[in-house]
């Protein structure tokens, strides 16, 4: 049986992933498998959290002593089936409205994929919640209720998951027992979300009627709707292709630690720690160090298991090249004729995320970009983003909790970004208030002048 991983309450979504990569479910040749993270989107009560809840269960990913405190809770609050929702809604705010709020990450595996699941919140008050859970996704789920279709939350979370450049989206039209499996009812949907998606940059959209409650398409198709000729939903979730999204031809490493062994053994050791970004590091390549642009070669690729041909994202490994040169935390190894843009002046789309006090033209935070922190003042708020008309507001002279705007930032010292649809590590960055340590915003680059 194949065990849920469930991380402490602090732990961050790289740890989950982390587990979730040397958990075992390799199946019977041991072959190593992919890991797709995916992540819920949707207006309230639209049955994220029962969604999972039942790929749990129909997976088999649960503990026999979870499944019966779910019992136990649903039995005491009434309810006349086992609430599948309260295996991802945790805190006492939640179960006591029946709401999710903060983004819980579950694991599961099947034998053809392992997989980490953030069930992000409906509610709009929650925004900086679902774009947390959203950023780093391979794909995202947004559930519509068949019974009041495309809503404005709808809508707001498909643009949001276009913003963060999610780069597979799933449609799944919820609770068509209660439209007594109308495939008209779906067709409608599905058109309607199709016209609104195609505004957006959604490379690859698929749509599937489900009911999360009664288990109907989400391991098996389901034999109440004979007309829908499409896969399951956990079989288009492990077959879905994910190699190909990521960046391997841009070199990117941010280098996170320097390791220089001190013994008397080993006295010549230097290391350059951190996780492959983009690209393909292998040894004798020739590659270029910024901000200072030396150039060397790639004397070997090791991880904690011993050297390696090659590295790709998002493996993490030391690198050693055949030349001493002065590289600290912060800096970047990349390609001679392919490296990102080395820049002060940032034009960025930002999702603000502090409730007390709002982004403002002339206002100091700290950034925090790859391995490279900074300090940055905000030189000009070009327009606020109205995520539900797409509009924009040019007349807008702050941001607050939850909205996104496009935003130009001036840097203490250069950033080494790209453009955040071409790379998503090097091109996203947090703003921290320095006087609370809060991260206060979420930005992705547009344009580094």
């Amino acid at each position: 049986m194949t065990t849920e991983i469930r991380p402490p309450a602090d732990a961050t979504a790289a740890q989950t992933e982390t587990q979730a990569r040397t958990a075992g479910g390799a199946g019977p040749e041991s072959r190593p498998m992919d890991l797709l993270r995916f992540a819920t989107a949707g207006s309230v009560d639209d049955g994220k959290s029962t969604l999972i809840g039942r790929l749990l269960y129909d997976t088999k990913s649960l503990f026999t002593d979870q499944l019966a405190a779910v019992e136990a809770v649903s039995a005491a609050r009434g309810d006349e089936y086992t609430n599948l929702a309260l295996l991802t809604d945790g805190l006492r705010a939640e179960r006591e409205q029946g709401i999710t709020i903060d983004v819980a990450y579950r694991y599961f595996a099947t034998p053809r994929r392992k997989f980490i699941i953030a069930d992000t919140p409906g509610h709009i008050q929650y925004t900086r919640n679902m774009v947390t859970g959203a950023s780093t996704a391979d794909l995202a789920l947004i559930l519509v209720d068949a019974r009041k279709g495309l809503v404005e939350q709808s809508r707001r979370h498909a643009f949001l998951c276009s913003l963060l450049r999610v780069p597979h989206l799933v449609l799944c039209v919820n609770k068509m027992d209660l439209v007594d499996w109308s495939q008209e009812v779906f067709e409608r949907i599905a058109d309607e979300f199709a016209a609104f998606a195609a505004k957006l940059d959604v490379p690859d959209l698929t749509v599937v009627p489900i009911s999360a409650l009664k288990g109907d398409n989400i391991v098996t198709r389901s034999e109440n709707m004979p007309w829908y000729e499409g896969p399951s939903l956990l079989h288009h979730l492990e077959r879905v292709h994910i190699a190909s999204d990521r960046n391997l031809v841009d070199v990117r490493f941010p280098v996170q630690y320097v390791i220089r062994p001190q013994s008397t053994t080993v006295t010549d050791y230097r290391g350059y720690a951190g996780q492959v970004a983009s690209g393909v590091l292998k040894p004798d390549d020739e590659v270029m160090v910024l901000p200072s642009g030396f150039t060397s070669r790639i004397a070997a690729v090791e991880t904690a298991d011993g050297p390696v041909a090659e590295a790709f994202p998002p493996m993490s490994v030391t690198v050693r090249l055949t030349d001493e040169i002065d590289i600290s935390r912060g800096d970047m190894i990349c390609r001679p004729n392919n490296s990102p843009s080395v820049s002060q002046d940032i034009e960025a789309m930002v999702c603000w995320m502090d409730e007390t006090r709002p982004l403002q033209v002339g206002g100091k935070y700290a950034i925090k970009h790859t391995t490279r922190s900074a300090r940055a003042i905000v030189r000009g708020l070009h327009y606020r983003l109205d995520i539900n008309t797409l509009h924009r507001d040019e007349a807008a002279g702050e941001l607050k909790l939850n909205e996104i705007g496009r935003v130009r930032l001036r840097t203490t010292v250069p950033l080494l970004a790209d453009e955040y649809r071409r790379n998503r590590t090097t091109g996203g960055f947090v703003i921290i208030d320095e006087s609370t340590n809060r991260t206060v915003g979420a930005g992705m680059i547009v344009e580094a002048a």
